[in-house]
């Protein structure tokens, strides 16, 4: 695969540009008295609550008012802190990388996150980063809380390209998920997945060049 072998990069966002870390919320929520959410979300899959929320299918006030069913004593605050706590911070040069990558290709973003999030890793960037949120970054940023789907669901990738009028063959996806990789390949998407965060401008490097 070389730079003139593709048209646009479609990334994702947590593992790939945001460095995130998914014990966090789980020691956060079981301190709260949740002693079992490390059962119902975690990196490989998570509980239908978790998925209603990033497709936009039910708000963010809803999702903690459902938390608190199971946690009546905890504050609005206490759970959004801990929920938030998944978000770390961008790496080292990790967003003017994305510049120099977006001046050369068409960048997509294709991210499974939620409005509470977006508005924590909002809020990040312009207190530390000097920028209003992601899609400054990006030809055009697709949230499943907005576009109502989630990876790995093949319509999720369908939509960006349709949106885009991109050719799946000449498009790049890169993400963390072994499953959303393998659901990228199953429409033609060209897809790579990164074994960690700090690895991708070293596997962009030759497509750059």
């Amino acid at each position: 695969m070389k730079k003139g072998d593709l048209d646009a990069i479609i990334f994702d966002l947590g593992g790939v540009i945001l460095e995130v870390d998914y014990a966090r919320p789980v020691a956060a929520f079981i301190q709260l008295g949740y002693t079992d959410f490390d059962t119902l979300y975690g990196k490989a899959q998570q509980a239908s609550l978790f998925d209603q929320l990033e497709k936009g299918l039910i708000s963010g006030e809803a999702f903690v008012d459902s938390v608190k069913e199971v946690l009546p004593n905890a504050s609005t605050q206490q759970i959004i802190y801990a929920w938030n706590s998944i978000i770390v911070d961008f790496p080292p040069n990790r967003l003017d990388f994305l510049k120099t990558v977006s001046a050369q290709l068409p960048a997509f973003l294709l991210s499974n996150t939620n409005e509470i999030h977006e508005r924590s890793f909002n809020s990040l960037l312009q207190e530390k980063h000097n920028a209003e949120n992601m899609h400054g970054f990006f030809t055009k940023a697709f949230l499943s809380h907005e576009i109502h789907l989630r990876k790995p669901d093949v319509e999720a990738f369908k939509y960006v390209l349709e949106d885009q009028g991109l050719i799946p063959e000449r498009t790049l996806f890169l993400d963390d998920l072994p499953q959303h990789v393998a659901a990228a390949r199953s429409v033609g998407i060209q897809a790579i997945q990164l074994k960690s965060i700090h690895d991708l401008e070293d596997v962009l490097a030759p497509l750059l060049a």
